[in-house]
């Protein structure tokens, strides 16, 4: 398991357009991704989980990666974390 957290730094939150990429971005990878913040935890590959986490500025997500290329998912998630949020 592959474990990391990132604090969202997009005044906009995590709106529809960046939810819909991450969720892209996660369904790509072969492993399970999870994706907790305000005492939830949804699927990363479904975008009606990702959007009811209604992550805002300055909150802290964590990502879980599980499985074949958990190290891999973290590291392409990440960036993407980076880039658009």
């Amino acid at each position: 398991m592959k474990e990391f957290q990132y604090v969202i730094t997009d005044e906009l939150g995590m709106h529809a357009r960046p939810a819909g990429q991450l969720v892209k971005v996660a369904s790509s990878q072969p492993c399970d991704v999870k994706l907790s913040a305000n005492g939830q935890t949804v699927d990363g590959k479904r975008i009606i989980g990702v959007m009811r986490l209604a992550a805002k500025q300055g909150q802290t997500l964590t990502v879980t990666c599980e499985g074949q290329g958990e190290e891999e998912a973290a590291a392409v998630i990440e960036e993407f974390l980076k880039n658009n949020l």
